[in-house]
């Protein structure tokens, strides 16, 4: 399998279980690995034969932004249920990265590893 990666995806979002949290936006930085087969691209070298990273950190902007979340666990189930069912991606690693969330560290977040048959 190969991967395709987006390395410090930052979407402005309204996240977090405090209420002062939930009165304004703050970031979220997204690392994801998904899996695909890129021969069939490599060979054409069109577009719509790849899976579209662009297409990708675009929706999930929209859908990350566009949203109010309270746990980085739902958000990231969320994503990886959004990427496997819209981009057909058969496997992924995302972490999720809340930043400053807590004092004296530089971020908080979570790692999930989840794939098209489940788990």
């Amino acid at each position: 399998m190969d991967i395709i990666f987006i390395r410090d995806l930052s979407i402005e979002t309204t996240i977090g279980v405090y209420e002062w949290e939930r009165g304004i936006r703050q970031s979220v930085v997204l690392d994801l690995e998904l899996g695909t087969d890129v021969r069939r691209s490599a060979a054409s070298g069109a577009l719509e034969d790849a899976l579209d990273y662009m297409a990708v950190a675009t929706r999930l902007g929209a859908y990350v932004g566009g949203e109010r979340w309270e746990l980085v666990e739902t958000l990231a189930e969320r994503i990886a249920e959004l990427l496997i069912t819209e981009f057909h991606v058969p496997w992924l690693r995302l972490t999720l990265t809340k930043p400053a969330a807590v004092r004296g560290a530089r971020a908080v977040g979570v790692r999930i590893e989840r794939s098209a048959g489940g788990g």
